[in-house]
Parts: C-alpha cells; sequence; structure tokens
C-alpha cells in the first residue's frame, strides 16, 4: 500500500490524543488549577483533532467527509467517525466542568475513556478487517493500535503529573506501557512475516478468476500508464530498506524511551524526562506507521504482476 502521510500522522498523532483522553478521563493524577484544566485537554485534543483533519486530506473530495457518518450500521470508518465526534463532545462536557469546578468526576470520566479507546479500536478495524490485504487481517493490529495509544497517552499523561503519583509510579507504568505495545508489535512484524498473498490463497489465478484453465500470468499490464490502483495500493520497499526503517523505529521508538522511563523509575527523577521519552516514541511510531502502509500487499496487486510470496 502507499504510505500517505496524511493518514500516517492520522493514526500515529489522534491515537495517541485518544490515549491522553483515555487517561485524563480514568482519573490519571494531573495538575489541578484553571491553566491546567484548560492546557492539558487542549493538548489531548488538539492531537486528536488534527490527526482527524489530517485524514480527510486523503480524500478525492474532503469537502464530502461528513458523509461517511450516514454508514455506521456497516462501516467501521463511519463508526469511527460517530464515536470521534462522541468521545470529543464528551470531552468537551468534562473539560467545562473540570474548569468550573476543579472536580474531574470519574462517572463522566469512565464512558469518556471507553469511547476514547472504542474510537482508536475502529481506526484499527478499518485495516484489520480487509481480507484482501493479509498483514493487517488479524486480532493484532488492534490491539496493536491500541497498546501503543495507551502507551503514549501514560507517557504524556505521567509527564505532566507524575509529580503527583508516590514512588516515580509514573515512570514505572511508562515503562511496562511502552514495553507492552512494543511486543504486541513484535507479534505483529512476526505474524507479517509469514502473511503473504498464496498463504492466504490469493494467486494470479485467484484474482483473475481464471483457475478453471490451469496456471496464469501476466502478459502485459492492464495500464500503460499509473492509474489510482497502482498510485494507491501497489509499492514495494526493498527487504534491506525495511529491515533497517525496522531497527530505526525499534532504537527510537523503544530503546530510548525505555531507557529513560527505566531511568527516571529507577532514580526517582523528575518525570518532565518523560517528554522526551514521548518525543522519542512518536518519532518511531511515525517510522513504524509507515512500514505499516508500506509493507501491505493488496491482492489487486496481482493484476499488475505482484508478487504472490
Amino acid at each position: 500500500m502507499h504510505p500517505a502521510i496524511s493518514v500516517i500522522f492520522f493514526t500515529v498523532t489522534s491515537g495517541a490524543g485518544f490515549g491522553l483522553i483515555a487517561m485524563i478521563g480514568a482519573g490519571m493524577p494531573l495538575p489541578g488549577g484553571l491553566l491546567s484544566a484548560f492546557l492539558i485537554p487542549a493538548l489531548a485534543g488538539g492531537m486528536a483533532i488534527a490527526g482527524l483533519v489530517a485524514s480527510t486530506f486523503h480524500l478525492g473530495r474532503p469537502e464530502r467527509a461528513w458523509r461517511a457518518f450516514s454508514q455506521w450500521r456497516s462501516s467501521w470508518l463511519s463508526r469511527e467517525g460517530v464515536l470521534a465526534v462522541t468521545t470529543l463532545v464528551l470531552f468537551g462536557i468534562y473539560t467545562l466542568i473540570w474548569m468550573m469546578t476543579g472536580e474531574r468526576l470519574f462517572w463522566l470520566g469512565l464512558p469518556l475513556a471507553i469511547c476514547a479507546l472504542l474510537t482508536v479500536y475502529t481506526t484499527a478495524m478499518i485495516y484489520a478487517q480487509l481480507k484482501t490485504i493479509p498483514h493487517w487481517h488479524t486480532g493484532l493490529t488492534p490491539l496493536s493500535y491500541l497498546t501503543f495509544s495507551l502507551a503514549c497517552g501514560l507517557v504524556l499523561a505521567g509527564s505532566l503529573g507524575g509529580h503527583l503519583q508516590p514512588g516515580s509510579l509514573a515512570a514505572g507504568l511508562s515503562f511496562f506501557a511502552i514495553l507492552i505495545a512494543w511486543l504486541v508489535k513484535y507479534l505483529w512484524w512476526k505474524r507479517a512475516h509469514g502473511a503473504s498473498l498464496s498463504a492466504f490463497g490469493s494467486t494470479m489465478e485467484t484474482a483473475t478468476g481464471l483457475s478453471a484453465i490451469g496456471k496464469v500470468r501476466l502478459l502485459e499490464r492492464p495500464h500503460t500508464g499509473e492509474n489510482y490502483l497502482t498510485r494507491e495500493m501497489v509499492h514495494v520497499i526493498g527487504r534491506k530498506h525495511a529491515s533497517k526503517l525496522r531497527t530505526i523505529a525499534v532504537l527510537l521508538g523503544a530503546g530510548l524511551p525505555l531507557l529513560i522511563a527505566f531511568g527516571v523509575w529507577i532514580l526517582s527523577a523528575s518525570t518532565v524526562w518523560l517528554v522526551f521519552a514521548f518525543v522519542s516514541l512518536m518519532t518511531g511510531l511515525f517510522v513504524e506507521r509507515w512500514l505499516f502502509f508500506a509493507e501491505a500487499e493488496h491482492a489487486v496487486s496481482l493484476y499488475y504482476g505482484g508478487p504472490e510470496t
């Protein structure tokens, strides 16, 4: 698949934003006061909204994005839109009450946190539902999206209010959240390594519907020039290039954040250091998400002589 920058930015940034919203709703300790009650929700909501807006840039007609809300009964994309708006409305109400009373209501925060995580889940299911892309068609896809969202939210919330928790609890929780997220990603990568098109029964014969007459081979491409399918759904990345990028993703997204979180945890250092862990984690996630799209093989590539293995 073509790794569109807008979609990469959307999945990473909105995931982090909704992860922080979930942490706020769950009651994670944060600084009090009117300014904090405004700035912290503004940061969380800003990331979530920025990601959602970026997702419309990938549409052919962005002004028609509102139509995506109409098919919530059958479309994961539509469900994502409905849940995102629901979450942001609840978050707005939660923030106003927090600003006016100084209290964070648990009975409102809990459904807010659930809605935020369900939004991330529906985003992941847009990809996980696709049987035509074996790399994505697994329960590990939504699990990976959710664990990364929670890790980002936890690290960022910890950096903002970790001093309010005893024994560098925020850093310890951040360490394990990052570790679990990348362990899930390792399992995803391990499965994806064997999730070729042919392993899932997709071949030139099944793609063309000509299996009854024997082996099918491509004589000429269906189109002499580039079209929408080749531009959006056929992308080739070299194994060595992918391996280097995967190493960069792990070093920036796992190695450095884990080292920082562990150091803050063990040394009981200032949780402000977790800001650097968050920045590194997000940078690694942008690389990871680029690979998520670039390495995915769509069955339509078989029409254009794409690999079956």
